[in-house]
């Protein structure tokens, strides 16, 4: 049985090189994500225990919300000088390093990266831990004189003796570039400058007094966490966060996690699309073959082998498949973790192949990917392989499993279909976006699944719709195309779900991009009044110099100023909610729609009082009156009192949790050195908001970081937002469709194999080389729309449903994409021309009398 089975396997090598091929995709999205993760994690890993100080002390960060203040907490620079006199310390340097600048040229052209990583400005000093060494030029001396970093250097072409204009929290300064400096370790795609630590305080923190951390080395024979704890002794640590070299570079990699996630899960999404979709592939390839081989599958029993030996053969075969697939698949991702590393050379983070990582877990996770993926998908028809009686050697056995009844999948679909349906009724239904999102994804699962196992009842109904037309267009050939899709259900139905799983997964997330995009645009329409938005291209803050340049072109008549600050609300129920808030300049109505549930925008932004979502407000017991305790960076802390409840359509959960905000005089008193994030710019009377445009951006010109839209833009901008999430679905949809189209061949392959004596007979009696051609492209082409059919209807009915959800975080505009459905369907049919073309080609190429006389 052994040898027969590894003979039947080289046999049939050609036809399951492609369902190895899904196996391979499978397995190289898995092992690639898995090795470039680990690649970055240990890269950053080693950046940040190689720079770390021994000891490092930071002011006492309490609350934990990433978002951009332009303020910087600072600690005493004179706490360096006690940091020094402990014993243990060989060295102490009060370090300055801010990332809320932007540095231009003399062509008023950015010289940060444009790939979302900071623009770091330092104090210059040279420790055995520094990231980078001076190459050329020479250190930084006095006001007016900077390094940058060679990276930065060569890709903005700035050389030495070029000037460079920093703008900061303070204000903005020129600097000469003195020196470059050269990275020693791993270049994170940053740009660094570097200025003489006697100014760094003064232009960067606005006081020569003030650091934002300072460093300790210990001294010979003193270890990190016993010099942490004679330095904590000696300053105290109610105000002060004191990290070890260990605990600081654990802390920098903590930060980076959310980016490696998705880097990650992306990965894996693909990987999980190329699994499902090629589950189906591998069931209908062995499938197919068990039919073709009926008569040899009877002739092993009638010669004595017994159901399990039969079974063992054909599970042996996909154990084999499932080997080959990893090891091609584990390669294939070391080429794409190796190509996902030079992409983000490309995007300025240098890392090396030659340190690339392959840890002991990821080819183990290949091997169990892969060969358990083909396990599971070629039980079924193991299964069925063994369930061939020995009689069948004796007869002309037709395909198997044509001819049985479909009652079963029909009951079980049924039951499986009305569960999934009732949870996606429930999640329609739910007022907690929890339980919709738990129902949906419940739902989601049990449609698919009865789906799949359905499908088959539906081949025949649907097929005769859609290929209804074909004897009036093709006439015969029309008729019997149509009549080979209907030949077989199940396999017509597994063929077409590899196609329906990725359209129904773009149908749902277009339906649920176009709502969001909708809701959002609805929202703008509403709420927004003001001629112009001028913001950070990142939204990131933006220095004062850019508001008193708004503020003085000619032609503006309103500036509203926004600031962002993370607090933390102490609420009557006793939760303490950690969110974002917004702060407020006068005269908020004339740029904002704001509707109110009760109060107005002069009580929210009065002194010592805040506006709050009113449906937040509710659910925590909160009214108009009620005192709050407040929590603002830097350890303040102020009692607010709730001063207007709000009523918007705001998108919470894609915004601010609470919908908080108050005066920009309650931001200033509390979080000083903050930066505005927004300023809302209404023309002035006289004036046409058409010719100011052009003036505000000749004013903004030195800020190349800020942008001026008008509403149009705005809308613009999100949609371009929620667009990158759509692109990415339409990259899962073009690999599952590129699986999908192995599966089509696949299927017409060994169809045309399986129906080589019925092609000589037609051959024989008539029918021309090209009508055979046409009717496998037909047949191909109504097996693909009909995946496309129930795939968006299936993406359709999801999309709504998580519009129920989103629904109920603000977002309540239903729209549905019809030219994206209508695209989607006519590519369906594209896709199943193109993979009929070598199945045809060779059915059109075969011998009429061998294949006639072919058994």
């Amino acid at each position: 049985m052994l040898r027969a089975t590894l003979r039947s396997f080289l046999a049939h090598k050609g036809r399951l090189a492609l369902s190895a091929l899904a196996v391979v995709l499978s397995v190289a999205f898995v092992a690639g994500s898995l090795i470039f993760s680990d690649t970055v994690s240990r890269t950053f890993d080693r950046l940040f225990a190689s720079t770390a100080a021994d000891v490092t002390v930071a002011p006492k960060q309490d609350l934990k919300s990433s978002v951009p203040t332009g303020a910087v907490q600072t600690l005493p620079a004179s706490l360096r000088d006690r940091v020094a006199r402990v014993d243990g310390v060989a060295a102490a340097h009060a370090d300055v390093s801010v990332q809320n600048i932007v540095v231009v040229d003399s062509h008023d052209k950015s010289v940060g990266p444009t790939t979302g990583a900071p623009t770091i400005a330092a104090a210059w000093y040279v420790t055995r831990r520094s990231p980078v060494k001076l190459t050329s030029g020479h250190a930084p001396h006095g006001a007016g004189e900077a390094l940058l970093d060679a990276d930065t250097a060569a890709k903005k072409h700035v050389r030495t003796g070029d000037t460079l204009t920093v703008q900061a929290q303070p204000g903005s300064f020129r600097v000469r570039v003195v020196g470059i400096a050269t990275f020693t370790t791993t270049n994170p795609g940053a740009a660094l400058v570097f200025l003489d630590p006697a100014v760094a305080g003064r232009e960067l923190l606005g006081s020569a007094d003030r650091a934002t951390s300072i460093s300790a080395d210990a001294a010979e024979g003193v270890s990190d966490a016993v010099l942490k704890r004679r330095v904590g002794a000696a300053i105290g640590t109610a105000h002060y966060d004191l990290r070890t070299a260990k605990e600081q570079a654990k802390s920098a990699a903590a930060s980076l996690g959310p980016f490696l996630d998705v880097i990650k899960y992306v990965m894996l999404g693909f990987a999980g699309i190329a699994v499902l979709v090629g589950v189906f592939l591998i069931v209908n390839t062995f499938s197919m073959l068990i039919a073709q081989r009926t008569r040899e599958l009877g002739l092993l029993r009638a010669l004595g082998a017994d159901r399990r030996q039969v079974r063992r053969s054909v599970l042996t075969e996909a154990l084999l498949l499932g080997l080959v697939g990893s090891t091609l698949g584990l390669a294939a991702g070391i080429g794409l973790a190796v190509g996902l590393i030079h992409l983000m050379s490309a995007f300025g983070m240098n890392l090396k192949t030659t340190e690339m990582v392959i840890g002991w877990g990821t080819p183990v996770v290949a091997y169990v990917v892969g060969v358990g993926v083909t396990f599971v998908a070629a039980y079924l028809p193991a299964r069925r392989a063994a369930g061939v009686s020995p009689m069948a050697a004796l007869s002309d056995a037709d395909v198997a499993g044509v001819g049985k009844p479909l009652k079963v999948r029909g009951v079980v679909g049924s039951l499986v279909g009305a569960a999934g349906a009732a949870a996606l009724v429930g999640c329609a239904a739910a007022t907690k976006t929890a339980s919709a999102a738990s129902l949906l994804g419940l739902g989601v699962l049990l449609t698919l699944v009865a789906t799949v196992i359905g499908g088959p009842l539906l081949v025949r109904p649907v097929i005769r719709v859609l290929g209804a037309a074909f004897p009036a267009l093709f006439g015969s050939v029309g008729r019997m195309s149509q009549r080979n899709a209907l030949r077989n259900p199940r396999r017509t139905g597994a063929t077409a779900s590899a196609l329906m799983v990725g359209l129904a997964l773009v149908a749902g997330m277009s339906v649920a991009s176009s709502s969001m995009s909708a809701s959002f645009d609805r929202q703008i329409d509403k709420t927004l009044g003001a001629d112009f938005i001028v913001q950070n291209a990142n939204f990131a803050p933006f220095t004062k110099e850019v508001t008193g340049e708004v503020a003085g072109t000619p032609g503006v008549g309103l500036v509203v100023r926004q600031r962002l600050t993370a607090i933390a609300v102490r609420l009557p129920d006793g939760k303490r909610v950690e969110t974002t808030a917004a702060g407020y300049g006068p005269r908020l109505d004339d740029v904002a729609h704001v509707s109110y549930a009760r109060g107005d925008s002069a009580a929210a932004l009065a002194d010592g009082r805040l506006g709050m979502d009113a449906d937040f407000a509710r659910d925590h017991g909160v009214g108009v009156g009620t005192v709050l305790p407040v929590e603002f960076p830097g350890g303040r802390s102020a009692r607010l009192t709730v001063g207007a409840l709000t009523e918007q359509e705001s998108a919470e959960g894609f915004g601010t949790q609470g919908g908080v905000f108050f005066g920009l005089a309650t931001v200033e008193k509390y979080v000083p050195g903050g930066q505005d994030s927004v300023l809302y710019v209404n023309a002035a009377p006289g004036t046409d908001p058409v010719r100011l445009r052009p003036r505000l951006e000749r004013a903004l010109q030195p800020f190349p970081q800020v942008q001026v839209r008008d509403q149009a833009d705005y809308k613009k901008l999100v949609h371009d937002q929620i667009a990158v999430l759509l692109y990415l679905v339409y990259a899962l949809l073009g690999l599952a469709i590129v699986i999908a189209v192995l599966g089509v061949v696949n299927t017409l392959a060994l169809s045309v194999v399986e129906r080589t004596r019925e092609i000589g007979l037609l051959r024989a009696i008539g029918l021309g080389r090209r009508q055979l051609r046409r009717m496998i492209r037909l047949e191909s082409v109504v097996i693909a729309v009909f995946g496309a059919v129930l795939g968006l209807a299936l993406g359709l009915v999801w999309g709504v449903c998580v519009q129920r959800v989103l629904a109920l975080r603000g977002l309540t505009a239903l729209a549905i994409p019809w030219g994206t459905i209508v695209a989607v369907v006519i590519g369906a049919a594209v896709v199943g021309v193109v993979a009929a073309l070598l199945p045809a080609l060779r059915a059109s190429r075969m011998n009429v009398l061998a294949a006639i006389a072919h058994e």
